[in-house]
Formats: C-alpha cells, structure tokens, sequence
C-alpha cells in the first residue's frame, strides 16, 4: 500500500483512538519510521517554501496534529517541554542532537525552571522518538534539517514553562 499523508493520519488514528498513553505513542512512532523510509511520503510533505513550522494534518476527533519542519540553517532551541502533551520527532533529512534534560525545580508563575542535562544522542533520517508529557529536551541543528512531529494537541495554542540550565 502506498503511504500517503492520509493513510498514515488514519493509522495514526487508529492507534491513539484506543491508547492515548506512552505504549500507544511508541506505535506511532513506529508508523513515523516506516513512513520516513518512503521518499516518496516525505516528499509530499515539503517543498523548497516550506516554513519551519507547518502544521500539514489536525485530526478533528482526537485534536493531535502532524506537522512538516524545514530549518535551511542552523538552529538551537533551548529546554522545553510541551505542557501538558506530548510529541513525536521523526527526522527526515539532516541531523539533531536533541539533549534531554532532568528538572530540578519547576517554573513557577513567571519564573523558570531549572535543569541540568542528562544526556544528548542524534536523530537522524528515519528515527523517531517519543516525548511525553513533562520530558523536558532541546534539539540543536547544525546545518538544513527536515522533520515530520507529531504533537497531541497544536502546541502553537498552548502555554509551556521556560527553563534555564543550572
């Protein structure tokens, strides 16, 4: 069967219809690592205008989004999490080291938290990676990256605490 953004949308579906939960998210991820050796299905998500961000599937039942991330550079992004959901990074194209994190105390109002690293290991094409609720981690990118993430719900509309590294 040829994979197509909407075959694996459903699958994806499928999945998180009934486990919403750490062991359903590991199936995704293995649905995203298949898809991420089919050229044809990565290629369809991207083009040379594509954003960094672009969300390119929301369900309307479930409310996780997939999205197409194109850096053309280098790029760091400092510790975060995703508030109260969760993400999938599948990598693409390129390479990320993506750090992860232990929290030491929590953001509190408009005050970080606080983190120390814990340890960093590299994403590249074909790997995806679950990060569940709380799983604080930074990805750095040294040069053109391509990534399809799956998040539980569109975090562009949800406020996440900052965090410093001590």
């Amino acid at each position: 069967m040829t994979q197509t953004l909407a075959t694996f949308a459903a699958q994806a579906h499928d999945v998180l219809a009934t486990q919403n939960n750490p062991a359903g998210r590991e199936i995704v991820a293995g649905l995203l690592r298949d898809a991420l050796n089919n050229r044809a299905f990565v290629e369809s998500l991207f083009d040379d205008a594509s954003p960094e961000r672009k969300v390119v599937y929301e369900d309307k039942d479930l409310g996780f989004c997939i999205l197409a991330h194109r850096y053309t550079d280098a790029k760091d992004s400092g510790p975060h999490d995703h508030g109260p959901s969760w993400a999938i990074y599948g990598q693409a194209d390129g390479e990320t080291v993506m750090t992860n994190w232990a929290v030491k105390q929590a953001p509190s109002g408009d005050a970080p938290g606080k983190v120390s690293p814990l340890d960093s290991y590299s994403l590249t094409p074909g790997v995806a990676h679950v990060y569940n609720e709380g799983e604080v981690h930074s990805p750095s990118r040294a040069g053109p990256t391509r990534l399809v993430r799956i998040e539980g719900v569109n975090l562009a509309n949800v406020a996440r605490g900052k965090y410093e590294v001590v």
